[in-house]
């Protein structure tokens, strides 16, 4: 039986994983599983570029800020089930915590399935700033920030040009938290980034590294006021969003077109009383740069007119079509019969329109209906300055996204990406599913949202997502759809780190003699292990006594999990044949791991016995804690 190492013990080591990639591409390039740069760049040939002065963004620290990005966390996420809605049966995750921590830990269970994120990370507007100095570090500091360890009083810091590293802190934090998000998108997958005018340049540059150029997507205009204010020198009304892709190629084969609006459908009447119902006319001429000799050709009307391509243009269609069409009947001539022929398009072709770059507020709403909306949810005691508007959101969502998918908000405020998602599914019987993740960022003491009840922003999403799921629910009560979430914390593993007092080696060992952390519940462990496996934390948890011992199964038969403090001799053939029989009866489609509780064991013999008989029935990875 094989023990949990502390490496195992961490989430996903990208460095290691970015090793053994390249070890499979490129295996000539390592001597004595080291990489040989020199073979390497022989290999890469003219690829490697060595020059002195390289195109790109640079700034204090950034190779600090790679390197957190690939440094494994040691944390764990711990299961709060009182705060959740329908804990046993949702799909959907709302995670309070350090997001560049918690986008760590959700490396191995999510890389590759998140179909959209969206996020609304701070402007760097030289306010109360959290993140540049206290959470870029490592997890013990933000256990400290949230009281879970040690000393409190961690608050907030204005990131003022005074500083002289105002742009440096912001894209410290930033930087780090964008490479992590990536892995995580599907090879289709897409990202809209929030932004305005302090960091948009550097926002695109950094976009630009990471996802690559040619995978810029868009940067959409959004008018976020639709009124004048004579005050500033110059209004604002805008922001922008940055839109990449993982995949340009692979997004294009699955991008949506947007349903056409009443609005845009005005154009189609019916003044012939067609039987077909309201249509259009399209013109049917083309530039001719790229026409064929087929798309040059006379045409005679009804009334005898005779027409050809205007000067520099083409028929947009082949003479043999045209035919086709106008036995169809879907040529116009105009009123008289004798004008340019026009296609004529009905209103049930129109599937849909290409997205457009440019965002009105009358289509998708503005801060002042945002805060509108937010206030009719939760009240204007809980105020939250800067939330964005579901018809926002939701208007991405539409672009981006299928019924089933996954979406991932690491910014998530109030939740406002989890009460979109869970309203375009009440809309259209979707069933995308939600991760959101928050820092649990106190509220002013003195903030009508703390006088309310509010400790957290954390507090102020999860309340929102809770109501609006209500409301959803009492203005369609027939809606079977998942309205509830997952809510999980941020902490330091349940599974203790080897540190050796080396002037008391003995007491260390004494004290290891047990390897969880006292005080964790079986529940906590158990999310632990599915994170380390790479397992879906959504996925189904059941439990069965056999021999007296309570044992998990996790994922259909993917992990058992017996956590019991005592397992003798006598019990271990018992319990190793049930669990046994379990597996055999669930059929898992992947290899199977049964984890114990290292200190269980009454001695060696009664784990190897356990380890052969879990073997002869097909079991062979049976890991200890």
């Amino acid at each position: 039986m094989d023990k949990m190492t502390e490496q195992e013990g961490a989430s996903l080591d990208v460095v290691g994983e970015n090793i053994q990639a390249l070890k499979q591409i490129l295996p000539d390039a390592f001597t004595e599983d080291k990489i040989d740069f020199d073979a390497l760049r022989q290999l890469l040939g003219d690829a490697v570029d060595e020059g002195e002065g390289k195109y790109g963004l640079n700034w204090h620290g950034k190779k600090k800020a790679r390197q957190i990005a690939l440094t494994p966390s040691t944390g764990t996420l711990r299961p709060c089930p009182e705060e959740s809605v329908d804990w046993d049966t949702t799909q959907n995750l709302f995670i309070e915590g350090d997001n560049l921590e918690v986008l760590k830990l959700l490396q191995k269970s999510y890389a590759n399935k998140v179909k959209m994120i969206y996020i609304d990370p701070p402007y760097n507007t030289g306010n109360e700033f959290i993140y540049p100095d206290k959470f870029q570090d490592n997890l013990d500091t933000y256990l400290r920030y949230t009281g879970q360890k040690g000393e409190e009083g961690f608050k907030t810091s204005s990131n003022t040009e005074s500083s002289g590293r105002y742009h440096t802190n912001w894209l410290n934090m930033i930087y780090p938290r964008l490479k992590l998000g990536r892995n995580l998108l599907r090879d289709d997958g897409v990202i809209f980034i929030s932004i305005d005018d302090n960091e948009d340049a550097n926002m695109k540059k950094i976009c630009d590294e990471i996802f690559g150029e040619e995978n810029f997507c868009a940067k959409f205009v959004w008018q976020k006021k639709y009124s004048r204010d004579n005050r500033p020198l110059i209004g604002t009304t805008h922001e922008y969003i940055l839109m990449y892709a993982k995949n340009i190629a692979s997004f294009s084969e699955t991008r949506n077109l947007l349903p056409p609006s009443e609005e845009s459908l005005k154009v189609y009447r019916n003044p012939n009383n067609d039987p077909r119902g309201r249509w259009r006319p399209i013109p049917l001429t083309a530039q001719a740069g790229h026409a064929t000799p087929s798309q040059f050709y006379e045409i005679t009307t009804p009334t005898g007119a005779k027409h050809n391509p205007p000067e520099g243009r083409c028929w947009s269609v082949t003479k043999e079509r045209f035919e086709e069409l106008l036995k169809e009947g879907k040529i116009y001539f105009g009123k008289d019969g004798s004008s340019q022929p026009n296609l004529i398009r009905y209103i049930d072709e129109v599937k849909g329109f290409v997205p457009w770059t440019w965002l009105p507020s009358s289509d998708v709403g503005h801060t002042d209906s945002a805060m509108k909306e937010f206030y009719s949810i939760l009240s204007k005691e809980a105020a939250f300055e800067t939330p964005k508007p579901t018809t926002l959101l939701t208007h991405f969502l539409r672009i981006a996204t299928k019924k089933d998918d996954y979406i991932l908000d690491f910014f998530a405020g109030t939740g406002s990406m989890a009460h979109s998602t869970i309203g375009l599914n009440s809309e259209d019987a979707g069933s995308r599913k939600f991760i959101m993740v928050q820092l649990p960022e106190l509220c002013d003491e003195k903030s009508s949202a703390f006088k309310a009840g509010y400790r957290t922003i954390a507090d102020i999403g999860k309340e929102r997502i809770r109501r609006a799921g209500a409301k959803i629910k009492e203005e369609n009560p027939d809606h079977d759809g998942d309205l509830g979430f997952k809510v999980f914390r941020l902490d330091s593993s349940n599974i203790r780190v080897w540190t050796p007092d080396r002037n008391d080696l003995e007491g260390t060992l004494y004290e290891h003699t047990e390897h969880l952390v006292p005080g964790r519940s079986e529940e906590d462990v158990l999310y632990e292990l599915l994170l380390k496996r790479g397992v879906d934390l959504t996925v189904p948890i059941e439990s069965k006594e056999i021999s007296g011992k309570t044992v998990y199964s996790i994922g259909y038969g993917v992990l058992f999990a017996c956590l019991n403090t005592t397992i003798n001799r006598d019990e271990v053939e018992e319990l190793a044949q049930g669990i046994a029989a379990w597996h055999k009866e669930l059929s898992p489609a992947s290899d199977t791991q049964v984890v114990f509780r290292d200190s269980a064991f009454a001695d060696d013999v009664a784990k190897t016995n356990m380890t052969a008989i879990l073997e002869q029935n097909g079991i062979k990875h049976v890991r200890s804690l």
